[in-house]
């Protein structure tokens, strides 16, 4: 965005000093070629007076003299033209003084000066033009013209003078032009840095960490109220979600007592039942008791699980190898053999101290749901960090697969089974928010039966430096 504002800022302020460079740049140039032809029109003045009395009096040396040393100083030649238009003296030789005049005739100042009218002041002299600059003098007193004189100017001179006067025009508006670039530079900063930090802030809430807050006391006003609304939109959230939290865990806790007491007082009344429908249901109401019980322990451990936010960079072998000798102690409980296969270090970015008890929700349902006799815990690294439970029980059909990331659903196999089918639907969006994701296939093939495996794929972390 920084170059983008700049891609616009940066041309508005050429703009602008060209704006003011282009009109003042023809003023200059306007300037010199009135200068210029000031002087050209004085010279030309006396020549005319000169002309009048050499041509009063028949004597056109001092003249033709005069003529010759003003072309030889400025490269002008200067030519006499009688009232029929014919030429009378001049600088140079005869075929000279004629291209001169044919050359002064094409822009109708002989005519006029011959009329006795002086020709309007030329228009600006550009660098880029080639023509002479043509100036003519009526010769006589009052209204009796006794002839014209013809001054033809090179704009060379004129013309380079013009682009030196730009050219140090354009090095002066560098200066200012420098101090708007300069400008745009810290202005653009100032503007965008606001930005810059709700966009680091959205990123980090939508990672999951809603502590975040962004420093609403720097930049634009109208950002400043943007941020102040984001902060209390985050603290929205955050007070929103703790609330969630907070009573699904008290309602958990507050429940536990009064179903502990509910299924004490159904225990309490098998002495006084009689007939085996009576048993019946009352082994129905002891199960129901069970699983609610399993229940309100699930819903506690999810709303752990949820409790995680932000990311981390972690160390999986080590995350993996302090669970190891109690998943071990658990699996020989179950009569399950727990492997390992793990690379020395491995390095990942995951949920902020979250990792062990996603792999702990992982193990857990692999030890209760899948029937089979062994779990592996395995991990790999390279561009992705893969970190697998995998086991060899029967597995789920592709239709299951699709279905069990959704929150509630379980298998029907599993509905007597402690458990809610929340874990592994959390583990997924936490996996999700960390930049990873989560995927569901087979897992140890044994005896017929493909096993189900939970492969969680994180991006690689650099290890942290040393303090």
């Amino acid at each position: 965005m920084l170059r983008r504002l700049l891609a616009i800022l940066l041309p508005v302020a050429f703009v602008m000093v060209g704006a003011v460079l282009a009109p003042l740049g023809a003023v200059i140039a306007q300037q010199q070629t009135q200068e210029v032809y000031v002087d050209r029109l004085a010279d030309a003045g006396r020549f005319a007076a000169l002309a009048r009395t050499a041509l009063e009096s028949e004597r056109r040396n001092a003249l033709v003299q005069e003529m010759s040393r003003y072309e030889e100083l400025y490269g002008i030649p200067a030519v006499v033209v009688a009232p029929d238009g014919t030429v009378v003296t001049g600088s140079g030789d005869r075929a000279r003084m004629e291209t001169v005049l044919e050359i002064a005739t094409a822009t109708g100042g002989v005519t006029a000066a011959l009329a006795g009218e002086r020709p309007e002041p030329p228009t600006t002299v550009w660098p880029w033009n080639t023509d002479p600059l043509v100036i003519t003098e009526p010769i006589g007193r009052d209204s009796e013209v006794a002839g014209a004189v013809v001054l033809v100017a090179p704009t060379d001179r004129l013309s380079a003078g013009v682009l030196t006067s730009w050219g140090w025009m354009a090095l002066i508006s560098l200066l200012p032009l420098a101090l708007l670039v300069s400008a745009a530079m810290p202005l653009s900063r100032w503007v965008l840095q606001p930005i810059r930090r709700l966009d680091e802030a959205t990123t980090a809430v939508a990672s999951g960490d809603l502590d975040v807050r962004v420093d609403a006391e720097r930049g634009p006003p109208e950002l400043r109220r943007l941020t102040e609304s984001f902060n209390t939109m985050v603290d929205v959230v955050r007070r929103a979600l703790d609330r969630q939290r907070s009573f699904v865990s008290e309602a958990s806790h507050q429940l536990r007592n009064p179903l502990a007491s509910l299924r004490l007082a159904v225990e309490n009344l098998g002495p006084y039942l009689k007939g085996a429908e009576a048993r019946e249901a009352h082994e129905v109401a002891i199960d129901e008791t069970t699983m609610m019980h399993r229940m309100l322990n699930s819903l506690l451990a999810a709303t752990r699980l949820e409790s995680v936010t932000g990311t981390e960079a972690v160390e999986v072998t080590g995350v993996v190898e302090t669970r190891e000798a109690r998943w071990r102690a658990l699996g020989e409980a179950r009569g399950i053999e727990v492997n390992t296969d793990l690379p020395d270090l491995v390095w990942a970015l995951a949920p902020a101290g979250g990792l062990g008890s996603i792999l702990d929700e992982l193990f857990s349902n692999a030890l209760r749901l899948s029937g089979g006799t062994r779990i592996e815990v395995r991990a790999e690294d390279g561009e992705e960090v893969r970190i697998g439970v995998l086991d060899n029980g029967t597995g789920l059909t592709e239709e299951e697969r699709e279905a069990a990331l959704d929150r509630f659903w379980r298998s029907p196999r599993h509905q007597n089974t402690e458990g809610t089918g929340l874990g592994l639907a959390i583990v997924a969006d936490l996996v999700r928010e960390a930049g990873g994701r989560l995927t569901l296939g087979d897992g140890l093939a044994d005896e017929g039966r493909r096993g189900f495996g939970v492969v969680i794929t994180l991006p690689p972390a650099d290890p942290p430096s040393p303090s």
